[in-house]
């Protein structure tokens, strides 16, 4: 599996794999090809460094966006900040998700940020979960979101 820096041209892998991965989460996804583009062209200006895709054998199979430039509203600074991270459903539990996220935290600590941050949906029990056995805490709730933090 190889981790790369996210570039332009991975704008329709991003929409098709975003949509794919959200199918039955749609309540806590932008819908629409024209909003997911522009999701994919904020979070490439957010922090281009920090937004990722995972391949395997060549092929697009995950993304993680972590933003180091992002100033916590609960932390009053600068933190990694993880806006997105998903994997198409057919490479899940293959350790995508985790090289990923572990890709994006090394980034932050990197950019010497000392707290990562995160929003999950309520009822996505298994991201929760998983950003549990990966260090995660839940700090706070507003509406159906949760918030998620781990100290680096």
């Amino acid at each position: 599996m190889e981790i790369r820096r996210v570039c332009k041209e991975d704008l329709e892998s991003f929409v098709k794999a975003y949509e794919e991965s959200y199918r039955g989460l749609e309540i806590y996804a932008y819908r629409g090809r024209r909003l997911i583009k522009g999701y994919f062209k904020w979070l490439l200006a957010r922090d281009a460094e920090g937004f990722m895709t995972a391949e395997l054998d060549g092929k697009i199979v995950g993304f993680v966006a972590c933003d180091t430039n992002w100033i916590s509203l609960f932390e009053l600074k600068k933190v990694g900040e993880i806006h997105e991270i998903f994997v198409l459903p057919n490479y899940r539990r293959m350790g995508v998700a985790s090289k990923l996220l572990s890709s994006a935290l090394s980034y932050a600590i990197e950019k010497g940020r000392d707290l990562a941050e995160l929003w999950v949906g309520e009822a996505n029990d298994g991201a929760k979960n998983f950003y549990v056995l990966k260090g995660f805490r839940e700090a706070g709730k507003i509406g159906k979101w949760v918030r998620m933090i781990k100290e680096l």
